[in-house]
This record gives C-alpha cells, sequence and structure tokens, in this order.
C-alpha cells in the first residue's frame, strides 16, 4: 500500500541500522522516485544498500562548521529532512528546515559531538530534559503552526510508545467500564489517566535476541545504535516525576527551568536499575536509561488546578537489552565509560529471540497493564529486509511519523503526544509482530526482602523508592 505521494526530495542524514532498514519501508509505502532520495552519511557502511536500491550515496560527516554548506542545496520548499544521524544538532537542523521550508523527523534530540559528556555544562543541562526544552523553544521563534512540520523523537520509543499509551488507556477505560471516546486534546487525555488511576508508566521492554557470535572482550555489542545506546546510557537517569511521589530520591535533582515535570539522577543511567514486568519476561531488573518519553509523556499527561500540578504520573524507561549488551555495559562501566575499541551491530547473526517493546500502566483499579509488541526475529526478517527486532520496531516508527508528517505539512514543531495515534497504529502495526495488552497482578514489593531486609513503602507500592534497585 502506498500510503502517500511526496514530488519532493528526501534527505536521510545517517545511514546506520535505523536508516538502512526504513529505507525499503519508505520505497514499499511512499509514492516516490528513488531518484528524489539522497543518504549523506559519514562513513561507508550501508553503501551496498543504497546501490542496491538505486540511491545517490553521499560520504560527507555532517559538523557545526560545515552542516549548511553540505545541506542547503540539496533542501528547499516542499523537502523532507530525515535525521537519523549521532554527533548533529537537532536544533541547528530544525532551524535550518524551516528556513528552506523543509519538513523534518528525527528520533532523538542530539547535541553537537561532545555535548551528552561536556563536563563544563552541569548534569541539568546536558539531560534529555534541557535537550527537549531547547526544541520546543524553536515553537516561540517562528517554528509553530503554520510553518513546517518538524515531527521530534519520533522512533520506537520516544515515538511509538506514547500512542501505546493512549490505546492502553482506552483499554483499561473499556475494561472497568467506562464508556470513553478517544479525548480530542491533552486536557482530556490527562483527565483520562487521571481518572483511572494511573501513577506510573513504565517503558518496558526485553530484548531477547541472542548471536551465535558471543561478544569478545574489548567489543560493545548491541542490536542498534551502540553510539546512541552509550551516549544516553552515560547521561544522568532522568525520570517524569509524579505527583503521587511522597519523596526525591537521595540523589535526586529538579531542574531549575522549563516544565518542571521531571527530576534526574546524579549517576549515568546505563549504571541505574530498577524492577519492572513484560509478560512473556515477566519480573525483571532494567537499566533506567534517559530517554525523552520519559518527560514528554509525565508532562503532556499533567492535570492542573491553575499554576498547580493535581495530578502528574512517574514515568520512565526500564530496559533490558540483549545478554550480551549487557555484558557491554559491565564492560563499558568498568573501563569508567571509556568505549571499548571494537564495536558490533547484531543483525545477521542472530539467530533467536524476541524484542518485547510496550507501557506498563501501574495503580490503577485492574492493577498493571502492558500494552506494546511482540516481535520476534524470524518475523522481523520475514516483513522487511535490512532489520532485526529492535531496529524494526523503530523503522516503522519512523515510517509512520514521515508519513503524518507528508499529511499534515503546516504543523510546526510536534512531539508524538500530538500526533494521531490511530494513524500512527494503523501504519506500523502490521510490522509489530504480536501487539496485545495483558493484566497482571505484580508490584515492585513483590518477593522484596526475601534474602534481606530492605527499606519499602508498603503502604503505596507505587513509589519510586520500591521500584528503584539499590
Amino acid at each position: 500500500m502506498k500510503h502517500v505521494t511526496f514530488a519532493g526530495r528526501l534527505v536521510i542524514l545517517g545511514f546506520g541500522s535505523i536508516g538502512q532498514g526504513v529505507l525499503p519501508l519508505v520505497l514499499r509505502h511512499v509514492g516516490m522516485d528513488a531518484t528524489r532520495i539522497t543518504i549523506v552519511t559519514a562513513e561507508e557502511r550501508g553503501r551496498d544498500v543504497a546501490k542496491a536500491n538505486g540511491i545517490r550515496f553521499v560520504v560527507q560527516p555532517v559538523t557545526r562548521e560545515n552542516y549548511r554548506a553540505v545541506l542547503e542545496p540539496m533542501l528547499g520548499e516542499g523537502d523532507f529532512l530525515l535525521n537519523l544521524s549521532v554527533d548533529v544538532s537537532s536544533v541547528a537542523l530544525m532551524e535550518l528546515c524551516r528556513e528552506r521550508g523543509t519538513l523534518y523527523l528525527d528520533t532523538c534530540i542530539e547535541p553537537w559531538a561532545g555535548g551528552y559528556t561536556d563536563t563544563s555544562l552541569s548534569p541539568s543541562l546536558r539531560s534529555n530534559y534541557a535537550l527537549r526544552e531547547t526544541a520546543l523553544e524553536q515553537r516561540r521563534n517562528g517554528h509553530g503552526p503554520g510553518a513546517p512540520t518538524a515531527v521530534i523523537t519520533h522512533g520506537a520509543n520516544p515515538g511509538l510508545v506514547t500512542h501505546f499509551v493512549k490505546q492502553a488507556l482506552l483499554d483499561i477505560a473499556r475494561d472497568t467500564g467506562r464508556a470513553v471516546d478517544a479525548p480530542a486534546d491533552r486536557a482530556g487525555w490527562g483527565a483520562l489517566m487521571q481518572d483511572l488511576g494511573v501513577k506510573v508508566v513504565h517503558i518496558a521492554e526485553r530484548d531477547t535476541q541472542a548471536s551465535h557470535v558471543h561478544k569478545k572482550v574489548g567489543e560493545f555489542v548491541n542490536t542498534w545504535s551502540i553510539d546512541g545506546f552509550v551516549g544516553e546510557g552515560c547521561q544522568p537517569a532522568e525520570l517524569g516525576w509524579g505527583s503521587h511521589e511522597k519523596a526525591l530520591p537521595p540523589d535526586g535533582r529538579r531542574h531549575e527551568f522549563g516544565s518542571d515535570a521531571a527530576i534526574y539522577l546524579m549517576r549515568p543511567g546505563a549504571s541505574t536499575r530498577v524492577r519492572t514486568w513484560t509478560p512473556k519476561e515477566g519480573p525483571f531488573h532494567g537499566f533506567l536509561i534517559t530517554h525523552n518519553e520519559s518527560i514528554s509523556i509525565a508532562d503532556y499527561f499533567t492535570v492542573r488546578d491553575g499554576d498547580a500540578v493535581a495530578f502528574r504520573p512517574t514515568v520512565h524507561y526500564a530496559y533490558h537489552p540483549c545478554d550480551d549488551a549487557v555484558i557491554s555495559v559491565h564492560e563499558l562501566a568498568g573501563k569508567n565509560w571509556h568505549m571499548q575499541p571494537n564495536k558490533r551491530l547484531m543483525m545477521e547473526e542472530i539467530v533467536a529471540g524476541t524484542d518485547e517493546l510496550g507501557v506498563l500502566l501501574m495503580g490503577h483499579e485492574k492493577g498493571i497493564y502492558w500494552y506494546g509488541s511482540r516481535l520476534s526475529i524470524q518475523e522481523a526478517r520475514t516483513l522487511a529486509p535490512y532489520n532485526n527486532a529492535t531496529s524494526l520496531q523503530v523503522c516503522v516508527a519512523v515510517l509512520g511519523g514521515l508519513i503524518w508528517a507528508l499529511e499534515n505539512p503546516a504543523r510546526g514543531v510536534v512531539e508524538p503526544e500530538e500526533l494521531d495515534f490511530r494513524r500512527i497504529l494503523e501504519i506500523a502495526e502490521p510490522y509489530l509482530g504480536e501487539v496485545a495488552g495483558t493484566y497482571g497482578d505484580w508490584t515492585p514489593l513483590q518477593d522484596r526482602g526475601v534474602l534481606f531486609p530492605e527499606d519499602v513503602d508498603t503502604d503505596d507500592p507505587w513509589q519510586f523508592k520500591n521500584f528503584r534497585v539499590v
């Protein structure tokens, strides 16, 4: 099915696993001439994929000094910049696209190279919270409604998981006897989550994909961008901070600017673990990796009484990557967060496993509800070339966001929460394997204190201190 036709030029900036994986989906579902696509990338990886699809391939690292000279000749009124790069400022690219009348989409808000680990900046100023505030500031600088659409942070997570949250809320409402239609605006969605009693939202993911080539010493192995994972893993752990929380963590800090929807911890996300649950895996420990959706979901579903916050959920990512990636993170931490000399993206060598990615809504009258995608490596390979289960979940979300932007070309800067969730799910679901919702009775207090007494809050199981592994 061709979801939309496009007569403009498409520039794909960055051509790692997501760029290579999304290209055939764009060609399959967007009516456009392949000769109007240009790939700009910093390395040779992926040239064979571009050649096989008849796509122009330009090897040119994009930097603070040259990005305008490289990209301006390729972008004009009605064209599209699909930003899948690392170490290139998203905000700089958004500004360029606004000036050129060009549509834009990215999967995360990137700083220039070194921005994540610049110790001259406070942890607050190198957080995803700060990056989001800077991107949203573009709305007040002429990139609001009426300007070319710029969809920010629309991959699997952030991105797809926000649409899972909305569908999950409607499922819980139905199953608790509330006859509700999908709310029409932000205030309606916040009121629905508050009425249902949801206190905590985890983006709960367990990746079990395994390779016949095991991790070697001095090698970082992962099923998706290694540079992306390490970059965000070295940022401070961040989470949307709920109105039900009784006390800030001892190492928790608030930001002194912006929406105040989130806090950060004075430690890297890749060294912070939390308890969570998915239907296939059951209980497990995941990394509390900073992600934009932890902030944007908490902010979007906030209910205010005047200037006061009447309701806000606690929201964060709880991620157990593939087992070789866990070992890689352990080795990385042991080297004082200096990257291993070798990197390997698992793709063709994967022999088994599933990426179980969804949202876990907790605290409502039915206990917990997980809604999301269970996609096996075998299914991913039958659905699209150049993908594993993890990359395909990202790629179809990128495809959905790109199509939505083409259908809504003058919306200015928008976050995933502001897109039509049903349209995105309609495009993505054929590629997501089993999409299902499951209720459970798990809480983070389950089996606590079996080996040693622990400081827990038994009056309210949904306090963050009960989730955190210390």
